[in-house]
């Protein structure tokens, strides 16, 4: 989030006062009892650490059982070391917020510990900028789940941070290890991202963070976007606008993901508000009205989490100041916007266990008697991990598609081999490939090409002659197979034309219904022609290869007939790699 100037020159002082207060309620042990995961929509507005207030008290002030926690950070640019507001009095340990936490948890709620936010991100001191060592930045992630006994990790990331390449790169690998530690020692961690937003959703820089947290394998549990502070000139009606740019990363998500349903896609977004009048000024004001609005909205989506920045501000106590720290700005009640939001916690906690499903890349194209492979990825989307089934189904004649292996635990990847004969019919075909687990099925596509290169069953056979005979061509007297000249290969096909006759050879083929091709061919000799029976045909004459192409397309039959010839009484022709694509 957007802390203030003032705010970042007194972290240090405010960090300490926040260890004092820990200590007074008394440290606690790191071995905390389970605590249950966070409910399927939650409400966790953010608590200002670098305030001396207490996030338990206040909590039970306004009534919330969630927390966001704001901000671990490294002390300075360089360190791979994680501290509550980057101030080393107030490292992640059970002495700092320890008891809070604790106390959190013991009355049915948690905390969601925050990493980076502006200040650390404008200064080079968000861990993953800071630290160039992937397994110390995910160390640093795990230290702060076993300490605090938490189940997911947020990540604001803003400012500087959205263009820092390495740290990106660094952020999404370190997750991705922490995701793996998780499922082998038993802890069932989330992770969520928390980025500056458009009206219309993400801007390029945060969606690029995560394209990047999909090419590392890191799974991002919730996109959180930060509803305020657009700066983009215009007056706002904050809460239409939130579900405006909430709508468009449903979007972006269903494009970056396309395997998720609409319903994980929208399980899979958060929205933070500000409450009253953000740093932009009045014509960036969110009233409790549009809170409760959001929430409403939010709600009949699926949306997964409801927040604003932060705690400290839902009070009245400024009317007509923007961006505090420590109130509105708007006339309220003290904890009016809790209280509008606190409704849309709910759920039994418990995330169910889900999967996706992924082809790479999505198509191919192969030519009949060839192979190709494509890799077939899984993920876990919530919950832990299982094991997944694979099958595909689509393939059509001529064409065998395998998985291998054909089980996989979610998160491992699988091949998909294809493999064609001379039968294969030239047309592209949609395999699907299906993943069957205790939670249900989900499916990718990939669409296979056979270009008819070669064969393609009724299609075109033996365009290359490399059998070293005729068959299925059909020729006119002197027709035949020779070794001399060639294009490709160790045959070619000779057209003799006679004074009576052209020398025409021919191949019916049956194709997929009005659908368009290309016949191409390579010839030598004088008046060279190929085309189709009834149809289009080119020509030309040269003493050396040339290659000839002719678009067609199919009749409702699908079937068709293409020739090869020359002219009455002008010579050889020869003829070689015939294909229809």
């Amino acid at each position: 989030m957007r802390l203030h100037r003032s705010v970042q020159a007194a972290l240090t002082a405010a960090a300490t006062l926040a260890a004092s207060a820990g200590l007074l309620v008394g440290a606690t042990t790191a071995a905390h009892a389970a605590t249950a995961p966070l409910p399927a929509h939650v409400f966790a507005p953010y608590f200002e650490a670098y305030s001396s207030d207490d996030p338990a008290a206040l909590a039970s002030q306004s009534g919330n059982k969630y927390l966001s926690m704001a901000f671990l950070q490294a002390p300075s640019a360089g360190s791979c070391t994680a501290d509550w507001n980057g101030a080393t009095s107030t490292p992640i340990s059970s002495s700092t917020y320890g008891s809070q936490i604790s106390s959190l948890q013991a009355n049915g709620g948690d905390v969601v510990p925050s990493f980076g936010g502006y200040a650390a991100d404008h200064g080079g001191t968000e861990i993953a900028d800071s630290c160039t060592d992937v397994n110390q930045i995910a160390a640093q992630y795990e230290n702060v789940i076993t300490t605090y006994n938490v189940n997911r990790i947020d990540l604001d990331t803003e400012d500087n941070s959205l263009t820092n390449t390495a740290g990106i790169d660094r952020r999404n690998k370190a997750i991705k290890l922490v995701e793996s530690w998780a499922a082998t020692n038993g802890h069932n961690v989330q992770f969520s991202y928390t980025l500056p937003t458009t009206t219309s959703g993400l801007a390029s820089t945060g969606l690029n963070v995560l394209k990047n947290a999909v090419s590392n394998g890191a799974r991002v549990d919730v996109v959180n976007i930060m509803t305020f502070d657009y700066y983009d000139g215009a007056s706002h009606e904050m809460g239409t606008d939130a579900e405006n740019a909430a709508s468009g990363l449903y979007n972006q998500l269903a494009s970056l993901y396309p395997s998720k349903t609409p319903a994980q896609l929208w399980g899979s977004i958060g929205i933070t508000l500000m409450p009253g009048i953000d740093d932009y000024g009045a014509a960036e004001t969110t009233t409790v009205a549009d809170a409760a609005n959001v929430a409403s909205w939010a709600t009949a989506k699926g949306v997964n989490t409801l927040a604003f920045w932060a705690l400290e501000r839902d009070n009245g106590g400024c009317v007509g100041t923007g961006g505090s720290d420590t109130c509105s700005g708007i006339a309220q009640n003290t904890w009016d916007f809790s209280h509008a939001l606190e409704p849309f916690t709910s759920g039994s906690g418990v995330p169910s266990n889900d999967f996706s499903l992924s082809a790479s890349p999505a198509s191919g194209s192969v030519q009949p008697g060839a192979s190709t492979s494509a890799t077939i990825g899984t993920a876990v989307t919530s919950g832990s991990a299982q094991s997944v089934a694979l099958s595909v189904s689509g393939a059509p004649a001529g064409v065998t598609a395998s998985l291998s292996p054909n089980s996989v635990t979610a998160g491992a990847g699988s091949t998909l081999n294809i493999s064609t004969t001379t039968a294969a019919t030239p047309g592209s075909y949609p395999l699907t490939i299906t993943g069957t687990a205790a939670s249900g099925s989900h499916t990718a596509s990939y669409t296979l090409t056979v270009t008819g290169s070669g064969g393609g069953g009724s299609g075109l056979v033996n365009g290359g002659f490399e059998t070293g005979s005729l068959g299925p061509w059909t020729c006119q007297p002197g027709g035949a197979v020779v070794g001399s000249p060639v294009h490709s290969g160790s045959h070619a096909l000779q057209v003799a034309p006679t004074s009576s006759q052209t020398g025409e050879c021919d191949q019916s083929v049956t194709l997929l219904p009005n659908h368009s091709y290309t016949l191409s061919g390579w010839v030598q000799g004088n008046y060279a022609y190929i085309g189709l029976a009834g149809g289009n045909s080119t020509w030309v004459s040269g003493s050396g290869w040339t290659q000839l192409s002719v678009p067609f397309t199919t009749d409702s039959t699908g079937k068709a007939s293409v020739y090869v010839h020359s002219w009455y009484a002008q010579g050889n022709v020869y003829a070689d790699d015939f294909a229809i694509n």
